[in-house]
C-alpha cells in the first residue's frame, strides 16, 4: 500500500510542477493511506500558501473543503499513529546517522511499521527514507 505525505497531498490539491503525476498515481491508487499528521501539515500548508499569497483564502477553504470530501469518501485510509511509532522515531533520530526531522521520522516510522511504499516530492525525506532502508517513490 502507499502511504502518501504531506507533500503528495499538496501537490494533487494545489497546481505545482509534479501534480499531474500525482494525480495519476492517487486516482489508479485504492485508499492511499495518510494519517491525521498528514492531515494537521496539509492545513498547514495550505495556510502558509494563504499567508505568502500564493492562493487565496478563498481557494484555500475550497481546498480544504474538498478534501474533507475526499475524506468523507473514504478516499483514503486512515492510518493512527501509536506510542510505538514515537519510539521508533525517537530512536532514528537518537542515532545522529542522519538529518530526519521529527515530524518527518513519525511518517517513517508509520511507513515503517505497516510495510508501506512512501510516495513523496520531499528529497530530504525520501534520502532519509532511503538511509533507513524504508520503501519510497520521489515524484
Amino acid at each position: 500500500m502507499i502511504y502518501l505525505d504531506t507533500s503528495i497531498l499538496v501537490s494533487y490539491y494545489c497546481p505545482e510542477v509534479v501534480s499531474d503525476s500525482v494525480e495519476k498515481i492517487i486516482l489508479k491508487t485504492k485508499q492511499p493511506a495518510i494519517s491525521l499528521l498528514t492531515e494537521v501539515e496539509f492545513v498547514s500548508a495550505i495556510s502558509k500558501k494563504i499567508r505568502e499569497k500564493s492562493l487565496s483564502r478563498s481557494d484555500g477553504e475550497k481546498i480544504l473543503g474538498e478534501f474533507q470530501l475526499h475524506s468523507k469518501q473514504q478516499l483514503f485510509q486512515w492510518i493512527p499513529i501509536y506510542p510505538e511509532h514515537y519510539e521508533i522515531a525517537k530512536s532514528w533520530i537518537g542515532q545522529f546517522i542522519c538529518p530526519l526531522r521529527t515530524l518527518d521520522a513519525l511518517h517513517l516510522a508509520v511507513v515503517s511499521l505497516n510495510n508501506f511504499i512512501l510516495l513523496t516530492a520531499d528529497i530530504q525525506l525520501a534520502k532519509s527514507a532511503g538511509f533507513l532502508g524504508i520503501k519510497k517513490k520521489l515524484i
